[in-house]
């Protein structure tokens, strides 16, 4: 993005050259697809693309290794989605043995559904479809798990069961990238039905989380704010959100939904311009942090980069 290759081609040499799989660790199914695999899969398109938004950061002799690498990341990865009756993967894999004996049958929504973006854009570089496939089964599942009353999703699901562990249904974590992947998935992808559980998903969330006056800057009552309910109810669970929330406003900017997204965008900023970083859980009700520290997350920047653009 800064456009320096030299540091960028650096950075590709080394992780081709020491970076290997073949490793008796056990990883999450989550965080090593959207950090690892997607790190792997977006620099493979940088280098390749053939209009070099970026400038020139062609690689001399490159031979698809990246493209490779994250092929042999998936296959290693792809155990976690054997053998559960759900069709939800498993949250952690051992990148040699596979699923860990008695492991947890317990996972979040937004870890066991949010794989979409990366494992589909895998399958269609290689023209191997099992990756997105298996990817597009766990969302379908933990799709139709929802609730009939509200339209909702829990935020944490028993694999072999399918029954909802974690009533809690917010816009936060355990939650959160689950609705952001419908939506990018769709961009990405074109696949009319993302769309129509993104629509489906929004019009629950505006009818059960959203709070506060109808309009943004007119009206009675308080600013609009999203919160944490109970899935199966909609009843009010807690008076807290967290700073992973602060991805919502940039996915309204997507939708078209830029009022109630620059609401919403202040309210977070106005967060961080008090405290000089956005707490990892503020109550809303105090107005005071409940878990006063910020570990760098990037939620609030995209939303303020997807506003500005």
């Amino acid at each position: 993005v800064m456009g320096n290759s030299s540091e960028f081609q650096k950075a590709v040499k080394l992780v081709i050259d020491t970076v290997s799989f073949d490793k008796d660790s056990t990883v999450q199914v989550f965080e090593a697809t959207i950090r690892v695999l997607g790190s792997l899969l977006s620099a493979h398109i940088i280098i390749t693309d053939s209009k070099q938004p970026f400038g020139d950061m062609t690689i001399k002799d490159y031979d698809n290794e990246l493209l490779h690498m994250a092929h042999d990341l998936a296959v290693r990865l792809l155990p976690a989605f054997e053998n559960t009756k759900t069709g939800i993967p498993y949250p952690r894999v051992n990148l040699k043995k596979g699923v860990p004996p008695n492991s947890n049958n317990e996972t979040c929504t937004a870890g066991a559904g949010s794989l979409l973006v990366e494992f589909g854009i895998l399958s269609r570089l290689l023209g191997d479809s099992t990756f997105e496939w298996v990817a597009r089964r766990a969302v379908k599942a933990l799709w139709n798990l929802r609730s009939n009353n509200t339209g909702l999703l829990g935020n944490v699901v028993n694999i072999q069961t399918g029954h909802w562990v974690g009533k809690q249904s917010g816009l936060g974590a355990g939650s959160d990238s689950f609705y952001e992947y419908l939506l990018k998935s769709y961009i990405l992808f074109g696949e009319r039905e993302d769309l129509e559980m993104f629509n489906d998903a929004y019009r629950s969330i505006q009818n059960h989380l959203r709070r506060g006056r109808e309009a943004c800057n007119e009206g009675e009552g308080d600013p609009p704010l999203y919160v944490n309910v109970n899935m199966f109810t909609g009843q009010l669970m807690n008076t807290w959100i967290d700073s992973l929330q602060a991805f919502f406003p940039g996915l309204q900017v997507l939708i078209g939904d830029v009022e109630d997204a620059i609401c919403l965008h202040a309210f977070y900023y106005a967060i961080w311009k008090r405290y000089g970083a956005l707490p990892e859980r503020y109550n809303w009700q105090l107005q005071a942090p409940d878990v006063p520290f910020y570990p760098l997350r990037p939620e609030l920047v995209e939303s303020t980069y997807l506003l500005y653009q």
